[in-house]
């Protein structure tokens, strides 16, 4: 199937009052099992690639862009690719040669007017390149090193009036919001603030877009959804799922050293994984 568009995918998953789930991918294991954990409840996906994946493989993205591309061009469902939490001008610029239809440009570290500045400057060059743009506002937290954020620490929320500002000043296409997760939880523990995620869908005429998304509980994204978040960001839940199925794996077959044969048990638990995720987000899912 050919290439969709994250803005597509996106925009069509809000009108339906519905979310388009995104997976962080590192190996070529995970684009499988992205792709096949989708076919398998035939509901479209967003492939993802982060600078920090970038920075895993030698600093080069077209490695596994162009693995994500042939899966996504082979799959039997919608795949758009998405080039997220991006910090470095010279990646970015990277994207629409890598066959990338958007970007999440990351400067919610800096101080408000720095973030506007250079978010507003990162939207006119992609909007230019075609690129639909996501941004931050708000300390979800968590990457790049970060100490453990306190998401319900005075000041990490993302303030409504701030937020519509920010989203007509700079111009982006969608806005990540804090609203209670944390990137990188490894517990499904994070509680939400569904009256934020409301009144932040009702002042915003952008897609809200939910970080940190392996840390919330199933109830709490379908609520979350509900409440206006179009599109949810999925990464470590991924690895949680891959990595303990092969320990599993290596417990039981001390013996085994053909990576094939662990490697493939825990595609199989991504995919899974995948699977129910999209079950939850996707209301279109059969």
């Amino acid at each position: 199937m050919p290439l969709v568009t994250t803005g597509e995918l996106t925009a069509r998953a809000a009108a339906a009052r519905s979310a388009v789930a995104a997976f962080n991918v590192i190996t070529l294991e995970h684009i499988e099992a992205v792709v096949a954990g989708a076919e398998s409840v035939h509901a479209p996906v967003v492939l993802q690639v982060s600078e920090n994946a970038v920075r895993f493989r030698y600093g080069r993205l077209l490695p596994l862009a162009r693995a994500a591309v042939a899966a996504a061009e082979r799959a039997a469902v919608p795949v758009a690719l998405h080039l997220d939490h991006v910090r470095s001008d010279s990646l970015l610029r990277q994207a629409p040669d890598a066959g990338f239809s958007s970007v999440m440009y990351d400067a919610s570290r800096l101080p408000y007017a720095d973030n506007l500045a250079a978010t507003r400057a990162a939207a006119d060059w992609a909007h230019a390149q075609g690129l639909w743009i996501e941004a931050e506002l708000g300390e979800v937290g968590g990457k790049n090193g970060e100490p453990p954020l306190d998401a319900h620490a005075p000041g990490a929320r993302t303030d409504p009036a701030e937020a519509r500002a920010f989203v007509a000043d700079s111009g982006v296409d969608a806005l990540a919001v804090a609203v209670g997760s944390s990137h990188a939880m490894t517990t499904r523990t994070a509680a939400l603030d569904h009256e934020l995620i409301k009144e932040l869908s009702g002042v915003l005429d952008v897609p809200l877009v939910l970080h940190g998304s392996s840390g919330v509980p199933d109830d709490e994204l379908a609520a979350a959804v509900a409440g206006g978040i179009a599109k949810v960001n999925v990464g470590t839940a991924l690895n949680i799922a891959m990595t303990g199925a092969i320990r599993e794996y290596l417990a039981a077959h001390p013996e085994a050293v053909d990576s094939r044969s662990y490697l493939t048990v825990g595609r199989e638990a991504m995919a899974r994984t995948v699977a129910g995720i999209l079950g939850v987000v996707d209301r279109t899912t059969s």
